[in-house]
């Protein structure tokens, strides 16, 4: 990458002349990402996509390949998508996005034929785990808010896909705030295979340049007399409720300002007593929540308003009156205390004095200072709305919600919101008050100020809040406090994280060596895809494998020796413990086996069943814009078949568990997403499973929908060997259910319906036993992989292969030799055992069994 004559603008041939502006501190953050794979820390604003812009065209321009840009939010992936095909010297239609408003058989097709794909990473999940798309040629990965990288999200998995599927991967990361503290940060490089860590701040010289300070203050409210009125009556209730925990041994404190940590610790004791099947655990767990909804109450009065608890409590009051009402909701708004606050929160006419002060200081910064543009940040959906109802009388305002619909309040379309954000741009108007949607990344135009209605208690959200302003010119950040309420305690709180985050990545910086020696060994092997010797310069050398020609990935490696362990420690493999061919012909009659088991048919599949994905972008942490993908073909499978052409195909309702991700990860076997009718999993033409954890499986008992007994009826319908699985612990102690009636409904599964059960102890064994059934199914029996019980749109030829495959179980294979050798059903229909023992695959045994199915007397 080099300046052009004036040392204005960055030259490179994939980039549109004299777009991208040359900032050395990009410039130089780009090169150290382009060696390996890198953590990228850099203030909100200053251009850490344009980072990741130069080092995406370096390594298309140099390696080849494509690249996968990933973000949380469709708004955000239609920014960054706007952004590359502005900036890029590339056909626009060679920049493809992903959400889940693409069908996912339409994604499969664009990815192959795509140079940059920009997507949301359930979507990419979803695709991975249904082998619709191969991250084989993706030559760089960017993870943007990648502070996200931890627990069940996405990005996790799709990061380890990454550095065990890509031949020549590069990883770069990037976020304004990575994490609260090292142990946040290690995590995020620990979770994305990342070795390097780069970070610039507001006090580099190279950045200084760019920003402008930033003021930050607070504002002391302090509430009237009617409002803590309210608040006190709520916290009598508290108090009382944590006297009745405290008496079960579970609460050491009768105080209503109890800790998050504190409450949640008592969950998990109520929680072990209900394991154990303790009366006073149910109890106990039941006013747990009503203490989660009074503290709700009261923090919405303290640091909202007073609008915002009149409504929550109408919907308290509303689903206490619903069907299935909890005895917690119905309590708490029968509770004399509550009825009096609600009563108190109705006749208040008053404002909350927040809301004064907000109004004054929009007038000064929009008329006294000449400014433009403000953004009011607020927690609730309920305050941003009273916020817009009382500024409009003043000023020209908008809100600026997530996607989901509420009681009674709707939210915005993807369309809704970047419609708004255009205007607010334009100075259409002059206030937008906005939930934390607008918080992560999306380019919210330059703001005179930023008000916080309430203070954030995370350094991340805080630092994104922030970034709104002092990008252009000097800003203004105010945070509005309620004295004596939760509002400091949260203040304190995120300003001592924000040190402590700040001053734990200036340690960082620079610092890869030491945050290798923190990751553990497996980590380190991750790290070695980027090693300080790799560049850019070739493809054999460029970050990526060690001898990528053929060779295998670290995870590759690790799984291939995990596999073979059984061959190379002395031990017993798990085939050891099987019947061998010899025993499976003395069970069969004649000390004959059938033939029919013995052909395999790689290429079967069923075409009758459709596939939907769910892309759970969330943009608000209330559960706004949740997306949901509409129920598509499953389209091409992009990922090779393995070697055995071993195949799980899972129902895309289980993508809910973590068995399919831990599945896909298999180089032995590989996944397929379908809308199964019957089971979750289908192992092979003959073995369907149906899963069920211990709660689940009692649910069924006891209720729902459909009882346990439909469901197996049903398996058993479609396929010869049906099994269920019952995962976890506990099934004799979770509910109050006499063990006599649980082994009665095992034992009617088993011996009425013929149908296999089996116990794992969680969703890693259930995986196991899945992958050790289809195995054994596919190789040693080579079985093929079949699934029935769909809608009907099969083929003439695939329904005839269907009838003729049911007939004594002879299986897909031998049916179609059957046919092949008799030309229509008919002709198989009436052929003499001699005849059928003709066609390969068919021994005596085989024929005298369909001679019986087909002639025999029905009874």
């Amino acid at each position: 990458m080099v300046a052009t004559q004036d040392a204005a603008y960055v030259d490179h041939p994939l980039l549109i002349p004299e777009f991208i502006e040359r900032r050395l501190y990009q410039i130089q953050l780009a090169g150290a990402a382009r060696e390996a794979n890198t953590l990228v820390c850099l203030p909100t604003g200053l251009g850490k996509t344009t980072v990741s812009l130069l080092v995406t065209a370096e390594r298309l321009h140099e390696v080849g390949g494509k690249s996968l840009f990933l973000a949380p939010t469709k708004p955000l992936v239609q920014q960054h998508a706007d952004f590359y095909r502005t900036a890029l010297d590339i056909p626009e239609e060679d920049i493809v996005v992903f959400t889940g408003d693409v069908r996912p058989d339409d994604r499969a097709a664009l990815w192959n034929d795509a140079q940059i794909v920009i997507a949301t990473p359930q979507v990419v999940e979803n695709d991975l785990i249904g082998n619709r798309i191969s991250l084989a040629d993706v030559t760089h990965l960017t993870f943007d808010e990648c502070h996200r990288a931890s627990g069940d999200y996405a990005y996790v998995y799709i990061g380890e896909r990454y550095l065990a599927d890509a031949k020549h991967p590069l990883v770069t990361g990037m976020s304004a705030s990575p994490g609260g503290d090292e142990e946040a940060i290690l995590d995020v490089c620990e979770n994305l295979g990342l070795s390097e860590v780069e970070v610039m701040t507001e006090e580099d010289a190279d950045v200084a340049e760019y920003t402008h300070d930033t003021d930050v203050e607070w504002v002391r409210i302090q509430l009237p007399d009617e409002i803590l009125e309210i608040r006190d009556a709520l916290n009598e209730v508290i108090k009382d409720r944590l006297e009745k925990l405290k008496q079960l041994g579970v609460a050491k404190s009768t105080k209503p300002d109890v800790s998050q940590k504190n409450l949640n610790r008592m969950r998990a004791e109520l929680q072990r007593l209900m394991n154990a099947d303790k009366s006073e655990g149910y109890k106990g767990m039941s006013t747990h929540a009503e203490v989660m909804k009074l503290r709700r109450a009261v923090e919405l009065v303290e640091t909202q308003s007073v609008e915002s608890v009149r409504r929550y409590f109408e919907r308290q009051r509303n689903a206490a009156r619903s069907s299935g009402a909890s005895k917690a909701s119905q309590r708490l708004v029968a509770e004399p205390k509550v009825r009096e606050a609600m009563r108190k929160a109705e006749s208040f006419d008053g404002l909350h004095p927040k809301f004064r002060r907000t109004r004054i200081l929009l007038a000064e910064t929009l008329g006294l200072n000449d400014g433009e543009r403000v953004i009011v940040f607020t927690e609730s959906r309920d305050t941003a709305e009273a916020l817009v109802e009382f500024l409009s009388e003043n000023f020209s305002v908008h809100r600026f919600v997530g996607q989901g619909d509420r009681e009674g309040s709707s939210g915005m379309t993807q369309k809704e919101q970047q419609e708004t954000l255009d205007q607010f741009r334009a100075g259409e108007f002059e206030v937008l008050v906005s939930t934390s949607v607008a918080e992560e990344g999306l380019d919210v135009p330059e703001v005179d100020l930023v008000l916080f209605f309430e203070p954030v208690p995370t350094a991340i959200r805080s630092i994104q809040r922030k970034g709104r302003t002092g990008r252009q010119a000097d800003g203004r950040v105010v945070v509005l406090l309620a004295e004596d309420t939760r509002d400091e305690a949260y203040f304190w709180i995120s300003r001592r994280r924000e040190k402590t985050m700040k001053q734990e990545l200036r340690e960082l910086k620079g610092s890869a060596p030491d945050i290798e020696a923190e990751l553990d060994s497996a980590q380190q092997a991750l790290a070695s895809f980027a090693s300080s010797e790799n560049s850019t310069a070739s493809t054999e050398s460029s970050t990526g494998n060690e001898g990528v020609e053929g060779g295998e990935s670290t995870a590759q490696s690790t799984t291939t020796a995990a596999a073979s362990a059984g061959e190379t420690n002395g031990q017993s493999g798990l085939a050891d413990f099987g019947p061998s061919d010899e025993e499976l012909a003395r069970a069969e009659p004649d000390g004959e086996v059938d033939e029919a088991t013995d052909e395999s048919e790689s290429d079967a599949k069923a075409s009758d069943v459709k596939a939907s994905d769910v892309d759970e972008s969330d943009d608000e942490p209330d559960g706004d814009d949740g997306e949901t993908e509409s129920a598509e073909p499953t389209g091409t499978i992009a990922k090779a078949q393995s070697d055995e052409g071993v195949e799980i195909v899972v129902d895309q309702r289980e993508l809910d568990s973590n068995i399919a991700r831990t599945l896909s990860k298999r180089e032995d076997l590989t996944t397929r997403l379908e809308t199964l009718a019957v089971g979750d999993y289908v192992l092979s033409d003959r073995v369907a499973v149906e899963r069920k954890s211990v709660s689940d499986f009692l649910d069924t008992l006891t209720g729902g929908d459909r009882s346990i007994f439909e469901q197996i009826a049903d398996l058993t319908r479609h396929y010869a060997r049906p099994i269920l699985i019952v995962e976890g612990r506990g099934l004799y102690e979770e509910r109050n259910i006499h063990p006599g009636a649980i082994r009665g409904a095992l034992s009617s599964i088993a011996v009425d319906f013929g149908v296999s059960v089996l116990f794992t102890e969680d969703e890693d064994d259930t995986a196991e036993m899945l992958a050790t059934i289809a195995l054994r199914e596919q190789t040693e029996r080579e079985r093929t992989v079949s699934v029935h019980g769909g809608k009907s749109s099969k083929t003439l030829a695939e329904q005839q292969e269907y009838v003729v495959s049911a007939i004594a179980d002879i299986g897909p294979v031998t049916a179609r030799n059957l046919l092949e050798a008799f030309g229509t059903v008919e002709a198989v229909m009436i052929a003499s055992e001699d005849e059928l023992q003709d066609v390969r695959g068919v021994g005596a045994v085989t024929a005298e069994r369909i001679r019986e199915v087909i002639g025999a007397d029905y009874r």
